[in-house]
């Protein structure tokens, strides 16, 4: 108990007499120190005491599904800032190959009386994914908001980008280079955003050969072997679901010989983080992720007050950023 105490009080950075009034609810202490000293019972994985338990953690789940791709890390930082400034703590949760599951993170949340949960880039984009944690988490009427677009029935309020105007954006700078072979580098066919994405380029292509198009695993290599197919089926110009699955495209035809951008050109989506670094500058759509993650942290903290909002999508405008990976279409 001692050790508990001190702990806590170091990590509150009050007195220990402080947190045993908190503990033993006797008053005196201001509701801000309450609260922070409850959530960090909550952080250092200590029960409460059986008079507290029933108060919800000013804890607030973020879970993500990797931090690899630079996006991920870029939304957590606005996110978890957003967060603390409303005195609530993220909880991030990030997943890995063959480790702990998204419906494995959400059992550890409820266990600890979470406020509320942040999803980005989870399975809720994924048709055929399990979604029966989100089920779970709406029966427990924990507020919940997912960032960036999902399947249709969770009754979740989500942030999301346009795809449709990000794909045109890419689409029309592409054809304004003269290129007429365009593909696209997308996700899994169940994937939400991905799906988006292929119904504007059809709208606007009019006609888009199946062939143009592949799907792959949202990484570099994934991009690469996408972008190796769509290469020998003579496409020139590349739009691709994600800024990693763009730099595969670029690896793809530098191995076969090809320059980027006088041979092949390729558009990236998220212009996360060093895309300007590479080799060439990758350009890309960009995400507005810091009105994005502040929106949903927005949503979030209304429903966590008590505030009622209507599980709808506000849809955020993309900005395509033109670097040195685009250029004029090769000539026959």
């Amino acid at each position: 108990m001692t050790r508990r105490l001190a702990e806590v009080a170091k990590k509150v950075g009050v007195s220990e007499a402080t947190v045993s009034r908190v503990l033993n609810g006797k008053p005196g202490v201001s509701e801000t120190t309450r609260q922070a000293v409850l959530s960090a019972l909550d952080v250092l994985g200590y029960e409460r005491p059986t008079q507290l338990r029933g108060e919800r953690a000013r804890l607030v789940g973020l879970v993500l599904p990797e931090l690899q791709n630079p996006i991920f890390p870029a939304f957590a930082e606005v996110i978890g800032g957003a967060l603390a400034q409303l005195g609530l703590t993220p909880v991030l949760c990030t997943q890995t190959k063959g480790g702990v599951s998204e419906a494995d993170y959400v059992d550890l949340l409820l266990q600890q009386q979470v406020s509320g949960v942040v999803f980005a880039g989870g399975l809720y984009a994924q048709a055929d994914a399990p979604h029966g944690h989100y089920r779970l988490l709406a029966d427990r009427n924990i507020p919940v908001v997912l960032v960036n677009a999902g399947i249709g029935h969770l009754g979740f309020p989500s942030v999301s980008c346009d795809d449709a105007v990000a794909v045109e954006q890419a689409w029309r700078h592409l054809a304004s280079l003269g290129h007429e072979r365009i593909g696209l580098v997308l996700g899994p066919g169940d994937h939400v955003p991905s799906a988006r994405k292929l119904a504007a380029a059809r709208a606007i292509a009019g006609r888009l050969p199946e062939e143009f198009v592949a799907r792959a695993i949202f990484s570099i290599e994934g991009g690469h072997a996408a972008g190796a197919k769509l290469i020998d089926r003579g496409v020139t110009g590349f739009i691709c679901a994600s800024d990693p699955l763009a730099l595969g495209v670029v690896r793809a035809a530098r191995r076969r010989g090809l320059d980027v951008p006088s041979r092949v050109s390729v558009v990236g989506y998220d212009d996360s983080a060093l895309m300007n670094c590479t080799e060439p500058p990758l350009t890309t759509v960009r995400q507005p992720i810091e009105s994005m993650g502040k929106a949903a942290v927005e949503l979030l903290h209304a429903r966590i007050g008590g505030s009622s909002v209507p599980a709808d999508e506000l849809l955020f405008e993309p900005e395509l950023v033109v670097r040195g990976s685009t250029a004029q279409a090769p000539r026959p």
